[in-house]
């Protein structure tokens, strides 16, 4: 029988929570903070990482967090994470951080630990865990994350892109495949016509609410994608850089790094669920790899963060 998370929230936990964001968004940066971010060949780059959670099928408690991270910009996967979780708080649209953002954290904790060598320069002491006592600025590669979600793009202002970035100091971006529907946006004629008029890879239309604001972009990532991607500010890059490094990233509709996420971890639940034993919450795969891996393409299960 397939296992369910909890039931809504009680009411003075969905409180908590909206303070939290309202704190946490203070703290959300939405310009470019690193020099590889305005050069037009992201000339400084070396590593881009991407995260994923992706579920056992049936269930919707037991799930695998993923984090991989790409070298840049030859695409090809250096270092992969893959963590059986329970996610036992349940998925409540707009606060889709709560439920997985923890074990997001803790991936890229990881990294830091075991493999210092591909943790990026990131931010100070006072955003986030990840910058380690007495390392200047400049001692580690400089790094981005793209994230299977929303950022700005959200309806508080503040998804799971902006939230992952705030609490790791780590630039990031946010990458949805359906559009969130917030601020007046719809997913009605007018923008499908929108869509219809992008023509070529790299072409985008803005997202502006009935507020006035721009709250990402739909990019048309591939050639022969008919489907955009909707990408929004996470934290420490601005919007045209964002969408700029996601185009870089396609080598299909979903960038590479998130797309990895995705396929390793669904890959990694396959081959779990393969064993003598059901997957449990503690069991992990995390390993700097020598030689990218051949994959094939997968899907990504879609939230509204």
């Amino acid at each position: 029988m397939a296992r369910e998370a909890v039931g809504r929230p009680p009411e003075e936990t969905l409180s908590l929570w909206k303070r939290e964001q309202a704190l946490l968004r203070a703290r959300v940066v939405t310009r470019d903070t690193e020099a590889w971010q305005r050069d037009p060949g992201f000339s400084g780059l070396r590593r881009v990482g991407g995260v994923d959670v992706s579920f056992v099928k049936g269930d919707s408690v037991s799930a695998c967090a993923s984090l991989v991270v790409l070298s840049y910009p030859e695409l090809e996967v250096v270092y992969e994470d893959c963590h059986m979780v329970s996610l036992t708080a349940p998925y409540v649209s707009g606060f889709l951080a709560f439920r997985e953002l923890p074990f997001l954290v803790d991936a890229v904790q990881r990294l830091r630990e075991e493999e210092p060598q591909l943790m990026p320069q990131a931010g100070t002491s006072e955003e986030g865990f990840l910058l380690p006592p007495g390392r200047g600025l400049g001692s580690f590669l400089e790094k981005v994350l793209l994230v299977d979600g929303n950022g700005v793009l959200h309806h508080q202002g503040f998804g799971v892109a902006c939230h992952l970035g705030v609490l790791t100091g780590l630039p990031c971006i946010g990458v949805a495949k359906k559009l969130l529907q917030v601020d007046g946006l719809e997913n009605n004629a007018r923008h499908k016509e929108k869509i219809r008029l992008l023509q070529a890879g790299g072409d985008t239309f803005p997202l502006m609410g009935d507020s006035g604001a721009i709250l990402g972009m739909a990019l048309k990532s591939h050639d022969h994608s008919t489907k955009p991607l909707y990408v929004s500010v996470g934290h420490k890059v601005s919007l045209e850089a964002a969408v700029r490094l996601t185009r870089s990233c396609c080598r299909f509709r979903i960038p590479e790094p998130v797309r990895q996420a995705d396929i390793r971890s669904r890959d990694y639940i396959r081959r779990t669920l393969g064993g003598p034993r059901p997957p449990a919450p503690g069991q992990e795969r995390s390993r700097k790899l020598q030689k990218p891996e051949v994959c094939p393409k997968g899907g990504s299960e879609e939230h509204t963060g």
